[in-house]
């Protein structure tokens, strides 16, 4: 006779946050609350970093900002075939605030989106609302 493994529920999991390591914490902090509207929703700090956790305000979805403190050469970002997706109510509005911030790196029109890029060269996807 078999026996019958216990009953385990459904483990649910969601998304909770995404890392960027950083150069300089100052210059990451006003791009993205200028170019996003991203604010400080917590902090960690060690003797030798801090992390510093952006919010949209609507969502739970965090962008941890890791600073190490005696980090000085940029990080290699190698082929850059990831990136962050943001949407937008207002496109021409937003494409607008970039090209005025001098951020936009790539525009796709035929699928009518765009890039910006962080100080540190990472992209963030700019999509339409649906």
């Amino acid at each position: 006779k078999r026996r019958r493994k216990p009953y385990r529920r459904e483990i649910m999991f969601k998304f909770n946050h995404f890392n960027f390591n950083i150069l300089d914490l100052e210059r990451s902090l006003e791009f993205y609350d200028k170019a996003l509207g991203l604010k400080p929703v917590r902090e960690k700090h060690g003797d030798d970093f801090t992390l510093v956790y952006l919010g949209d305000g609507k969502t739970d979805f965090q962008l941890e900002l890791t600073y190490l403190h005696d980090r000085k050469e940029p990080y290699d970002l190698g082929e850059i075939e990831y990136h962050l997706a943001m949407t937008t109510d207002d496109m021409e509005a937003s494409r607008k605030l970039h090209e005025e911030l001098g951020c936009i790196c790539f525009v796709n029109e035929d699928m009518g989106i765009y890039f910006i890029e962080d100080p540190d060269g990472y992209w963030i996807e700019v999509v339409p609302e649906k």
